[in-house]
């Protein structure tokens, strides 16, 4: 069998035909680099029985092997791979050899170390000192930044600033007068960009008569951009010097004859400067907050309630900017260009960002499929997820249900399902909230393993046990102020305590000092701080963010298709909530018949005595039931929907979620199985009693047509559910509200007193579906027939046993529904990050 030499990170290694390699950041792997680039297990070269064969394991970057990118290709002698990148990717070469096989070239063999596979190949530096490094748990590797082509300086290899922060250019493309150069995920395109962010065909650069250049937006579906702002899809934006396009984690910029490629790998500088946050009344909750994030670093956030960590978490997300100050991305406008940034920023919220009913899978499946472009195929998005669970070692957990896991894995979840996207800046909000002693550590050794994997993650906690993991700690002081910034094993002593629980207990008994004060006075404000803080705050108050609307990774029925399969597979797997879909009905239904079960639902003769009607109180007792049940039970079904999903449809709403796309959705699945509860109700209370022969609308099926107000009035309430579950805070308040509303539809049935002539009562009744469904099924029977009004008393024309009755009665029903589908969408609104309101 032939054998192959592979030489690579300057050490040659002969291969064994009998086995296959590995390549990727895998630390287990065969061949490691410790390159952002590559993915954790990227590619594979094996012996095939034939010839020696490299096969891509669906890797974001992709390989590339004499600048063509491959799925599956031969090697032989002369071949030249690269990882992650065409030009400037790692690079493997592979030429024939006749050396003992596993032998190390040209030197000799060299013993296994920190971070070393098992095979002694590529070893990695150990950057943690050895009394930080727990037994069984592989310390943090050491990310080296990726090699940059004709890197003239500091300060890039063109005349002129690089396009953001020092950083030289990634790559350099060489234009040319009159060329088009598109750019996209295609292997087709001129510029292929590895990015499941980017389009197939996303947009393309081409000079103009006049000699310059503009970007053209070939449909993309999350968005070209320049200077940070969107330009329309399939718009066209010329270029001047300093203009810089956006497209996924790629920045471009035309500097001369040739286009300079900056691609965010996750090693990002971030600062704060001078944040102010005032509330109604002038009350400042953030008061001048400055800070600095080195790349690659943990920093831990904590203080006392009220010291504005929440606040300040908000206004480093964009979610509420921040009434003063700037946070910089990479020396980047956050508020400025919040519609290209978001898509690298990830935040983990306190509460569970998935739903607890499915498994770790799916669930991460459908967070790809909306966040991920349209023209991403099933095969992209699973070789993403099955990556990202590696990395978190969540692969063995995929197939449970999240429900199932422990709070530390459910953790790890949420992060899993940011890490999607590959952000390079992580948010957490009290991830180790609720967690015992260890499960705490995990997780903070989970964020320490994403920093040095060449992320930049920022965690508020209330736990000071493991801070030690920190590169720097963020300790906010009683009203919004920074009390102390710099290295964790320093803070203590600044303080002048031994323990944490004496400096909150200080930040309690002392909350008029001058926290603030004390820190910017000291040495560790000039070590730490200062030359963040030196920056003069704006003289003038940041006017509010302009509403803008960034592009939608999915068109919007690809979304509400998308939410519906979720919602749907969420149902089905919650075996309660299906059994009581159909036992409430039934029982509803069934309680009907107890009523006077040998009456029918027709008008009594005349009275021979009184020459009047007798009225049939069964009928309208019946109805009232019925429709008391169909109020209760569709309200019941959506009053919890909204307010649980709360933080999920937050989050979502940022990464590019439709509004009405989810509200459509739950309308769609809710409103299907509260009708189907509704023909329920109808068909087990009406059909074992005598109706009339003859209806107004269907003729001869008078069941139908009594049951599509009992459905229609499912579907109504079950849209007051949703005004009731948009508007309050916490669940817990959802039952009271959900009572009131089903004792309310009773009193303005109109079976429990005359409401016709009442002056105010009527005219409120009217707000009440009951009202308008009880109406429209006393129109098919005549219910000014069986509940004649009382001598001198009009008729109620609501009841008129005529086909307009019915039909205004039954469109004002639906109306109602609209009405309430409306102020549903005004309130989601509100949960959404402010630059997004329209």
């Amino acid at each position: 069998m032939p054998e192959l030499v592979l030489e690579s990170q300057g050490r040659t290694w002969t291969l064994d035909p009998s086995r296959s390699y590995a390549l990727g950041r895998d630390p287990q792997g065969e061949v490691v680099f410790d390159d952002a680039r590559v993915s954790w297990r990227h590619a594979t070269v094996r012996f095939d029985g034939r010839t020696w064969v490299i096969e891509d394991h669906g890797s974001t970057n992709g390989t590339f092997v004499h600048g063509q990118r491959v799925q599956s290709t031969e090697l032989g002698d002369g071949s030249v791979v690269n990882l992650g990148n065409a030009t400037d990717g790692p690079r493997v070469t592979l030429t024939g050899a006749h050396s003992p096989v596993g032998t190390p070239q040209g030197g000799a063999s060299q013993q296994p170390y920190a971070g070393q596979g098992a095979d002694g190949w590529t070893p990695q530096p150990q950057t943690t000192p050895p009394a930080q490094q727990q037994p069984g748990h592989e310390p943090p590797r050491q990310q080296t930044a990726p090699h940059v082509p004709h890197q003239q300086g500091h300060g890039g290899a063109a005349q002129g600033a690089p396009a953001y922060g020092d950083r030289s250019p990634t790559t350099f493309h060489q234009l040319s007068l009159g060329r088009v150069m598109r750019i996209g995920r295609a292997l087709e395109n001129d510029l292929v960009v590895s990015d499941l962010q980017v389009s197939r065909n996303h947009a393309e650069f081409r000079a103009t008569p006049d000699g310059r250049m503009e970007i053209r937006d070939l449909g993309s579906h999350n968005g070209t951009y320049v200077n940070g702002q969107p330009i329309p899809k399939g718009g066209t934006q010329t270029l001047g010097p300093p203009d810089i396009v956006g497209v996924g984690h790629s920045t471009f910029r035309i500097v001369g004859d040739r286009l300079e490629e900056f691609v965010d790998t996750g090693e990002v500088s971030f600062s704060a400067r001078h944040l102010t946050v005032t509330v109604d009344g002038g009350k400042q909750i953030l008061r001048d907050v400055s800070f600095g994030a080195p790349e690659k670093s943990l920093i831990g956030v904590i203080g006392p309630s009220g010291s504005g960590k929440s606040t300040l978490l908000k206004a480093l997300t964009g979610y509420r900017p921040a009434d003063r100050g700037e946070v910089l991305y990479d020396n980047r406008d956050l508020y400025k260009q919040f519609a290209e940034l978001r898509q690298r920023i990830g935040l983990v919220p306190q509460e569970d960002i998935l739903h607890k009913e499915l498994t770790v899978k799916k669930a991460l499946k459908y967070a790809a499929k909306l966040r991920f472009p349209a023209d991403t195929t099933a095969a992209e998005r699973d070789a993403r997820i099955d990556e990202v669970l590696r990395e978190l070692k969540l692969d063995v957990h995929k197939d449970k249900k999240v429900t199932s896991l422990s709070g530390g894995q459910r953790k790890r979840v949420s992060v899993a399902l940011e890490l999607l996207t590959k952000p390079s800046l992580i948010f957490l909000d009290e991830p180790t909230s609720g967690l015992d002693p260890g499960m705490d550590r995990d997780v903070m050794k989970l964020l320490r393993e994403l920093a040095d994997d060449g992320r930049t993650v920022l965690v508020v906690t209330h736990s000071v046990a493991e801070l030690a993991l920190c590169n720097k700690l963020l300790v906010m002081a009683p009203g919004g102020a920074v009390a102390y910034f710099g290295p964790p094993e320093e803070a203590l002593n600044f303080f002048g305590y031994e323990t944490w629980a004496d400096v909150f207990s200080a930040f309690e008994s002392y909350r008029d000092y001058d926290w603030a004060g004390r820190w910017k006075g000291s040495q560790h404000y000039q070590m730490y701080a200062a030359e963040v803080d030196a920056v003069a705050p704006q003289p003038v108050t940041v006017a509010p963010m302009q509403a803008m609307k960034p592009p939608k990774p999915q068109g919007w029925m690809s979304q509400f298709v998308t939410l519906v399969r979720r919602y749907v597979s969420v149902i089905a797997s919650d075996k309660g909530f299906l059994g009581l879909m159909v036992i409430l009905p039934a029982v509803l239904g069934a309680v009907s018949l107890l009523i006077n079960s040998d009456r029918g639902l027709l008008p009594n003769p005349v009275n021979p005595q009184t020459g009047r009607l007798v009225p049939n109180g069964t009928a309208t007792t019946v109805l009232l039931i019925l429709a008391v049940g169909a109020c209760f039970a569709g309200a019941a079904n959506s009053v919890r929907e909204l307010i649980k999903e709360r933080v999920i449809y937050e989050r979502e709403r940022a990464t590019g979620l439709s509004r009405s796309a989810y509200l459509m959705s739950k309308v769609f699945v809710l409103g299907m199985i509260t009708m189907f509860q509704g023909l329920m109700v109808g068909v087990i209370g009406f059909s074992s009693r005598e109706l009339p022969s003859e209806g107004l609308i269907l003729g001869g099926a008078t069941l139908v047509e009594m049951c599509l107000p009992i459905m229609a009035l499912g579907f109504t309430s079950m849209m007051f559910g949703l005004v009731i579950s948009s508007l309050v805070k916490t669940a817990e308040k959802t039952m009271p509200l959900l009572v009131m509303f089903a004792i309310i539809q009773v009193v303005f049935t109109g079976c429990l007193f005359t409401l016709h002539g009442t002056v105010g009562v009527n005219e409120f009744s009217y707000l009440m579906p009951s009202r308008w469904a009880v109406a429209a099924a006393g129109a098919t029977l005549d219910f000014n027939k069986i509940s004649p009004p009382e001598p001198g008393a009009g008729t109620d024309p609501l009841w008129d046993h005529s086909a307009g009755a019915w039909g205004l009665d039954m469109a004002a029903l639906i109306a109602l529904g609209v009405v309430c589908g409306f102020f549903v969408a005004r309130f989601l609104r509100r949960h959404e990050p402010e630059v997004m309101r329209k």
